[in-house]
């Protein structure tokens, strides 16, 4: 398996809630079937619980983004 394949297979979830200015705000892994917050998905990659994402500081806020690679179907959104 290439390093784009495992990246990929590492992505679950799915953004279901954007805030006015367009910044992801309500998750949901499909995997699991759990819904959460930004804050909290932030929690849970810090704790490594979502090894294909990243975090970002985008404005001064934490911001959930998955890990880079060239398949863009694979992007939150």
């Amino acid at each position: 398996m290439g390093d784009h394949e495992e990246v990929s297979s590492l992505r679950s979830v799915v953004v279901i809630e954007e805030s006015e200015t367009d910044r992801n705000e309500v998750f949901f892994d499909t995997k699991n079937d759990t819904t959460f917050f930004r804050d909290e998905f932030v929690f849970l990659i810090r704790n490594g619980e979502y090894p294909g994402y990243d975090i970002r500081m985008i404005n001064g806020i934490e911001t959930p983004v998955s890990k880079p690679d060239k398949v863009l179907s694979n992007n939150l959104c």
